[in-house]
């Protein structure tokens, strides 16, 4: 059984620099193991995937991406950060692909940079962090972008940032042992905060206008799943082209993260079905526990290609999640084959 893992993330040196020129903080420091790994894309990493049990890992920038840098900034930096991304896959070309990087600061410029990064250089979709600045993902600043994605035919894989400051003093501050700041990211913060957006795209239209639209979603769903019994209700409220539950089943994709949970397992294939999962380890975060700070849950040792292994569903559908639903995904763009530079 052949494994993709679709939320599989590094630290460009590009990057870095951009995040401290603009004062960002570094999410750890540079002798950090989870920094060593999100800097290491050759034999380390390559290590790792072979123990984890992932055959090919679509290499996306850890979160928040170029998102919150200045526009023009953002552009150059997210060109580069393709063109290096692009060259790490031409270096392993069976055990790598990427997601573009998407300056959405300048949205006219994200849409050519996916045109860009999708035919030139054979990428087969990209990875976007929910808001822009104080911008969420719904705003029609974006349309442009998911009308370029749509007519490609290249899905779109969005991941959490941190809420936004007010929201964190309100609900995560204050907390003892240092909680606060873990809560609201990783803990749960993240989650709500993109599974919203998601909500928040479609009760405004962005499907509907771009019917063919395809997103990934980690985090089995960022929430929404859970509730969408509930939420539901709020469909003909909104006025929308279909019942809510169709959008899930027929715009969105989802993905585990590395949280290697058979209830969420089941509950998202009884909600959007098995052939629209797909699977991530979320590396390096679930790779062992972080020492020192918050314990993600260990995919190491094999564990990402047991819990897919014994997964409550048929070997075709274990097949299907593990990579064919991927192939198939990405089978639709209209630049299918075109191969990443050499």
């Amino acid at each position: 059984m052949r494994i993709v893992g679709l939320e599989e993330h590094v630290v460009l040196p590009v990057v870095r620099e951009a995040w401290a020129k603009v004062g960002a903080r570094q999410p750890y420091p540079d002798d950090h193991p989870v920094m060593r790994r999100l800097r290491d894309v050759g034999e380390g990493r390559l290590a790792d995937m072979d123990e984890q049990g992932i055959d090919v890992a679509v290499l996306s920038l850890a979160t928040p991406g170029v998102q919150n840098l200045p526009p023009a900034d953002a552009v150059h930096v997210a060109r580069e950060a393709n063109d290096a991304l692009a060259e790490i896959v031409a270096a392993h070309p069976h055990r790598f692909q990427a997601f573009a990087v998407l300056p959405t600061a300048s949205p006219d410029d994200a849409a050519a940079e996916l045109e860009r990064a999708v035919a030139e250089l054979g990428f087969p979709g990209a990875m976007l962090y929910g808001r822009t600045g104080d911008k969420l993902a719904d705003a029609p600043e974006f349309d442009d972008l998911y009308a370029t994605a749509e007519r490609l035919r290249v899905p779109l894989h969005f991941h959490p940032q941190a809420p936004v400051q007010a929201v964190q003093d309100a609900y995560y501050s204050g907390l003892p042992n240092g909680l606060g700041p873990m809560l609201a990211t990783a803990g749960i913060g993240w989650y709500y905060d993109l599974g919203v957006q998601y909500l928040r795209m479609i009760f405004s239209g962005v499907f509907d206008r771009h019917p063919e639209l395809q997103v990934i979603a980690g985090h089995w769903g960022e929430v929404v799943l859970f509730y969408l019994d509930h939420v539901g209700v709020l469909g003909e409220a909104a006025k929308l082209d279909r019942p809510l539950a169709d959008y899930f089943r027929e715009n969105f994709w989802v993905a585990g993260s590395g949280t290697v949970s058979e209830r969420y397992l089941r509950w998202t294939a009884e909600v959007v079905g098995t052939d629209r999962m797909l699977y991530s380890t979320d590396y390096p975060y679930t790779f062992g526990t972080r020492p020192g700070g918050f314990p993600y849950l260990d995919t190491s040792g094999g564990v990402a290609r047991s819990f897919l292994e014994n997964a409550p569903f048929t070997d075709e559908e274990k097949i299907a999640i593990g990579s064919g639903n991927w192939e198939r995904l990405t089978s639709r763009s209209r630049h299918a084959g075109a191969g990443t530079r050499q």
